[in-house]
């Protein structure tokens, strides 16, 4: 390249340069990359670089109330629902998306995975629907899990649109995130038709689900009527609104003082529930559940499965409890324990991390075969293993704040809701297990399936679209990285500060639709600091884990020692000194010691005598060449 060219072009490229002649560059001041359809919303005033909502910032909402009844004998799901759908955004509104997860099921719907014969049905079946009383004539047999209606007339900026929906669908026989438990215990998930989200970066949400890809929903208000038969008990999503009315005297009782107390106790046992003694001898029940303001609801049923509850309290200024309850198979090991493992997680994530009040009222935990979350609810296998169970339950639990309580967009940026609960996952078993313990955990689990996995898709940004990788990729990119980057974050602000800025970033897109740039704005504009240099390192560069000693060298007890980074993340590190007697002496680097220069840093430190080796470990930020981590002296 010539000079003139070489000049030119460092004024207008000066990152591109830096990777092009090896220099460094001050990313101190790059900005960060912004699709255009995301810089578009920046500059319409939705979102604010500060952070914030902007003074724009508008999202949709809809008003659900549905009827839904479960036959146990034909395994069909029907319901009816009204939604009153206001459109809050500015803009004329011509279609209407309506998603339909649960179409996963139909033979001609994408899907990321071989499925079983048993997982395929024949899908969603709409007998009605109408908007604001007038019929539309919906072909659901060419729908996949999102379908766009024309409307006949189009609904204006501030005007609301009423729907009324009347359908029906098989539940698969193979359970995975909802369907059959057994012959008569049911997960009902995904389980009505809704309005796709419309929000202000995208316009209608069209990506069609698949069996890898998670969620992304309107924050709505829900009235849900269940239907099940006579001995059914129905868990689901929202408060019980008429106990009395599907339950007998002794079990609305039994369920009513569980809400005020610390004990586990029983609220139907097995004997109780063969016997047809829990709920009232209709027919059919009909069991009211309300939550508003919440992205979804669900609901399982079973005329056999045990039932059991606490409460804890997981808001110390006003005594708010919350509800914990468990419903399973007699023969689960460790379902027995789940109350007690839910009351300690509420309380644990209330008070310590994120340090938030659990939001909701209750949670209930359903064993079936998911290991999946839902608003109030998670839908977990059983295991011997009660480690592993209670760890499992600690990650679904997590959820409730994300993506629950922000609600981020799953479906693209999976590392917004999975990344997190994998921190608080970790962070609560240091608490339960010990640090040493959590770490090796999270290593054999989280880690080292990523870091010791050299193929290409490994190392794509986190901040590639979710729907853009897949197998392991999708799994380190949505788990196993942003974990790691949250974590170096939380080290390098110093626990403070960092759930300072975590918790101004919760209150601003607390009910709201956050992307990932809400989240490095509102960090860097609550701390002071541009701290783009590290949103940059961990989420919008291919590096990965990899420091080696370069050299090491001394002036009498005056060490240096010069460490390659060849990996590229800004990890933190210890430097582990072990001295000619045999004494040991531990040096802690956070991420900052990268920030000036990415590539290389040197580390000096004044020893008390003649050092015999040297150690650079990362801990559970695990090493792709551990080998050359290590100096041993003369």
């Amino acid at each position: 390249m010539q000079k003139q060219q070489k000049k030119l072009f460092s004024a207008i490229f000066p990152a591109a340069l830096a990777l092009l002649i090896g220099g460094t560059t001050c990313v101190n001041a790059q900005d960060l990359y912004l699709p255009r359809n995301i810089k578009m919303a920046y500059e319409k005033g939705s979102r604010s670089k500060d952070g914030k909502p902007g003074k724009n910032y508008w999202q949709n909402k809809g008003k659900y109330d549905m009827t839904i009844s479960v036959d146990p004998a034909s395994k069909i799901v029907s319901g009816s629902e009204t939604i009153k759908y206001t459109n809050h955004s500015p803009d004329t509104l011509r279609r209407i998306a309506i998603r339909f997860v649960n179409n996963l099921h139909k033979p001609t719907s994408p899907r990321a995975n071989q499925v079983s014969k048993d997982f395929l049905s024949e899908g969603l079946t709409i007998s009605s629907f109408q908007i604001d009383q007038e019929k539309y004539n919906v072909k659901t047999e060419n729908w996949e899990t999102v379908a766009g209606v024309k409307l006949k007339k189009p609904l204006n900026p501030g005007q609301t649109a009423e729907l009324n929906i009347n359908w029906s669908y098989p539940l698969s026989k193979e359970s995975g995130r909802e369907g059959q438990l057994d012959s008569s215990t049911f997960f009902v998930a995904y389980a009505f038709p809704r309005v796709s989200v419309y929000d202000d970066y995208n316009g209608w949400d069209y990506i069609p689900h698949t069996d890898r890809a998670e969620f992304y929903n309107d924050f709505n208000d829900y009235r849900l009527t269940v239907k099940a038969p006579k001995n059914f008990v129905v868990w689901a999503t929202g408060d019980l609104q008429n106990p009395d009315a599907v339950l007998q005297p002794v079990f609305a009782e039994r369920l009513k003082k569980s809400y005020t107390s610390d004990a586990v106790a029983p609220i139907a046992n097995a004997e109780e529930m063969a016997k047809g003694l829990v709920t009232q001898q209709n027919d059919w029940n009909s069991w009211i559940f309300t939550a508003d303001h919440i992205t979804d609801v669900t609901f399982a049923l079973s005329n056999h499965y045990l039932w059991d509850a606490g409460s804890v309290v997981v808001d110390a200024k006003t005594g708010r409890r919350a509800s914990a309850q468990a419903a399973y198979d007699a023969k689960a090991p460790d379902f027995p324990k789940a109350v007690d493992w839910t009351k300690q997680s509420l309380s644990w994530f209330s008070n310590n991390w994120p340090g938030v009040a659990y939001p909701f009222s209750k949670m209930t935990a359903v064993q079936g075969f998911a290991d999946m979350e839902y608003p109030m609810m998670i839908n977990d296998s059983t295991t011997p293993d009660m480690e592993f169970s209670q760890f499992v339950l600690n990650h679904e639990v997590a959820h409730t704040y994300f993506p629950f309580y922000m609600g981020t967009n799953e479906t693209r940026y999976a590392h917004m809701d999975e990344g997190w609960a994998t921190t608080l996952e970790y962070l609560i078993s240091t608490a339960q297990l010990g640090k040493e313990k959590a770490d090796a955990n999270f290593k054999r689990f989280r880690v080292n399936n990523w870091i010791n996995d050299p193929s290409t898709e490994e190392d794509q940004p986190i901040i590639t679209l979710s729907t853009q990788v897949s197998g392991p990729g999708y799994g380190n990119n949505a788990y196993v990285k942003p974990s790691l980057a949250y974590l170096a974050l939380k080290d390098m602000l110093g626990d403070v500060n960092f759930k300072k800025y975590l918790h101004a970033y919760m209150e601003r897109w607390n009910g709201k639709h956050p992307i990932p740039w809400d989240f490095f704005y509102t960090f860097n504009n609550v701390s002071g600091q541009n701290l783009n240099w590290y949103w940059n390192n961990w989420f919008f560069s291919n590096n990965y884990i990899d420091l080696v000693i370069k050299q090491v060298s001394n002036k009498g007890l005056v060490y240096q020692i010069k460490l390659d980074n060849v990996g590229g993340f800004a990890i933190p590190f210890d430097v582990k000194l072990k001295y000619k007697d045999g004494t040991t002496k531990v040096i802690h680097q956070t991420s900052a010691i990268w920030k000036a220069n990415q590539k290389s840093a040197v580390v000096t430190l004044n020893a008390k005598q003649g050092l015999a080796e040297i150690l650079v470990d990362g801990g559970i930020f695990m090493d792709a060449t551990p080998a050359d981590n290590i100096w041993k002296g003369k």
